[in-house]
């Protein structure tokens, strides 16, 4: 981080302790409120138009031609091949890598994009009309969840975390169906699940061992689509498109 980003950054946090009245306060809340709820119109509206799709998780800091930008954009171009749409969060790295691959295999591409202050902005490969943009991070993530047939994880760090075990508690939970989460490089995911199986499920007990059926881990464009066809044929079920 830079010398200028630092004091942006102390800017901000002093913004955030400033002393405000209560009646700012409750006012400033209130009007929230408003912009939050057309963002979920708004999204609700035009995800219903595009149908559902196949998310693509993982880093905004994956750089063209490297391994998992390649294998990212190699998987959503068999995605949409096979008759699939793309989600993606609509930034750069693997998300650039999965609009390319959907774009590149003439398949729906869509884009939904966050306002970041370092490191996102949207790319090129999404389609005009299914690009969508958000303030808020808990109303992307509903549209991300609400509108998936499935979960395609690649490496990546806090923010894909966080998408991943979202999808993998709403689905524990029975908040949203059994949809197939497929987690892509054996060895990047394998410290974490071989955690996940030792000290969450074995030592502490704090979740089930039948868990972790919910999770598949690949290392191909092939293994990926072969999880989604199965999952689909399994249950009778076809791609929206």
């Amino acid at each position: 981080m830079s010398v200028d980003q630092y004091e942006n950054e102390d800017h901000r946090i002093q913004e955030k302790f400033k002393q405000k009245t209560w009646n700012e306060i409750r006012t400033n809340d209130s009007w929230a409120i408003f912009k939050i709820m057309s963002e979920f119109v708004n999204g609700y509206e035009s995800m219903a138009r595009i149908g559902p799709c196949v998310s693509i998780f993982g880093s905004a800091r994956t750089k063209p031609g490297e391994k998992y930008y390649e294998l990212a954009e190699n998987i959503a171009y068999k995605i949409s091949k096979a008759g699939y749409g793309v989600i993606t969060g609509g930034g750069p790295g693997i998300m650039e890598a999965g609009n390319k691959g959907a774009h590149r295999g003439e398949g729906t591409s869509v884009g939904l994009n966050i306002e970041l202050p370092f490191e996102q902005h949207f790319n090129p490969y999404i389609d005009k009309d299914k690009n969508l943009n958000f303030d808020y991070f808990f109303v992307r993530k509903v549209m991300f969840v609400k509108y998936s047939q499935g979960f395609v994880v690649m490496p990546g760090g806090f923010g894909t975390l966080d998408e991943l075990f979202e999808a993998i508690t709403l689905i524990q939970t029975k908040k949203i169906g059994k949809f197939p989460i497929i987690l892509v490089g054996s060895e990047f995911w394998s410290g974490l699940l071989n955690w996940i199986k030792t000290v969450i499920i074995e030592k502490q007990k704090n979740a089930s061992p039948l868990d972790m059926n919910l999770i598949k881990v690949v290392d191909t464009e092939d293994e990926v689509v072969a999880e989604l066809d199965a999952f689909y044929k399994k249950y009778n079920l076809s791609p929206n498109f």
